[in-house]
């Protein structure tokens, strides 16, 4: 199964880190985030990977190079501009193939483990939620007993995680452009075609300089 790491964002709330540095490349425990992706990525067993690269972009490119000092092979899928979530992944299908593939967002650190999703069959997609965090308090979806996603209370409503796996129909009649992922996210759940599974893992969504510090803290504490 091949991985898409998501790394075109602006980390407009990490200012001024991230003037110089994409957030991708933010030091976590004296090692680039994007390190720690590829590092578990490559120890679960992935080894073709792509990569969506906007903002200083080309510092990930030279970071990663083809990947094989990971142990991977890494594309690179350029955007001019940040295409947002949606339309990232949609422009890097023709590198992802025609079956399932994880995706991550490369500003979460977390120990969830990705070799359980190498066995993850979905006709559309399968989403890890995690319990609502201290920034996120009303969560994004219920998720009911079975595992179905669905936006109208059935179950205990809960968070994206930003870890999936996605088939390449979930895009089906989408164009290129920049656009979100929620929206497919909920025609998916209209079609009962979405399904999850919740993690209670260690999980920081590294988007300010103090939960850069909480991950740097949870990193150093799993060595």
């Amino acid at each position: 199964m091949k991985a898409m790491l998501l790394a075109a964002g602006l980390g407009t709330r990490m200012r001024p880190l991230t003037d110089h540095t994409p957030k991708p490349l933010l030091p976590i425990a004296g090692k680039p985030l994007l390190a720690w992706h590829l590092e578990r990525l490559a120890a679960a067993g992935v080894r073709d990977v792509v990569i969506n690269c906007s903002w200083l972009g080309e510092q990930i490119e030279a970071f990663v190079g083809d990947g094989s000092r990971f142990g991977l092979c890494v594309k690179i899928s350029h955007e001019a501009q940040p295409l947002e979530t949606g339309g990232g992944i949609f422009r890097a299908l023709p590198l992802l193939g025609d079956s399932e593939f994880i995706v991550i967002s490369s500003d979460v650190w977390t120990d969830y483990p990705l070799q359980n999703l190498l066995s993850v069959k979905t006709r559309r997609g399968h989403l890890v939620m995690i319990d609502n965090p201290a920034h996120l308090t009303h969560g994004d979806f219920y998720r009911a007993a079975d595992g179905m996603l669905n936006e109208n209370g059935d179950g205990t409503k809960v968070t994206y995680s930003g870890i999936a796996v996605l088939h390449p129909d979930f895009f089906h009649g989408c164009s290129e452009g920049v656009f979100p992922l929620r929206p497919l996210m909920q025609r998916a759940m209209a079609e009962k075609l979405l399904t999850s599974e919740h993690y209670r893992g260690e999980w920081i969504d590294v988007g300010t300089p103090e939960r850069l510090q909480a991950a740097e803290r949870a990193a150093l504490a799993s060595r």
